[in-house]
């Protein structure tokens, strides 16, 4: 099978993975699927998949933990909901609220704000916490909040479509993420 092949497939496996799907061996973690040496000495490691990789020659040792990723679910005056369809994958084509990985050096509410600028440029006043929702088989732990806006929310770069969506309206079946129904549910039940 050639490189372009089998970068296709990882790419289709990691789509229908982050879409609630079985979880494809060696996905969790790819930066140690293949690790075999030292990133620091280039002695063999020891690795103990997906946690980490520590070398007994050098002292060198690195976890890998699940990153923290921030959202908000805006809803306008009129108690509509705020929903993407998203530019990139993963979840291309797909609908989420907006939200993104946390930087260093900002907090989790921090880069609710920005995310939600960056990906319907519109501010956001968030409320309470909606959240947090994770997996053994993710490599995020998602954060969510409730958010209001005044503001007219605009396709980005990231968005090739932004809707208020009433919550009967909701495209429960083209949801981008398993945690984005997750969240919108709790956001319902609240």
């Amino acid at each position: 099978m050639g490189r372009a092949r089998r970068r296709d497939r990882r790419a289709t496996e990691h789509r229908r993975h982050l879409r609630g799907a079985v979880l494809i061996p060696g996905s969790l973690n790819p930066a140690l699927t293949e690790a075999r040496f030292c990133p620091r000495c280039a002695q063999p490691a020891e690795i103990a998949y997906p946690r980490s990789i520590s070398c007994p020659h050098c002292g060198y040792g690195a976890y890998y933990n699940p990153k923290p990723v921030a959202a908000a679910i805006p809803v306008t005056p009129d108690s509509h909901i705020v929903l993407l369809r998203r530019a990139f994958d993963p979840g291309k084509d797909l609908w989420t609220f907006p939200g993104g990985f946390v930087d260093l050096g900002e907090s989790v509410r921090d880069a609710a704000h920005r995310e939600t600028r960056e990906e319907i440029d519109v501010a956001i006043e968030l409320e309470s916490l909606v959240g947090v929702y994770s997996r053994p088989d993710s490599h995020i732990v998602l954060i969510v909040y409730a958010a209001t806006t005044t503001g007219e929310p605009r396709t980005t770069e990231e968005a090739i479509e932004v809707r208020a969506f009433d919550r009967a309206e909701l495209p429960w079946d083209e949801l981008a993420f398993w945690s984005t129904r997750a969240a919108l549910s709790d956001f319902l039940d609240d």
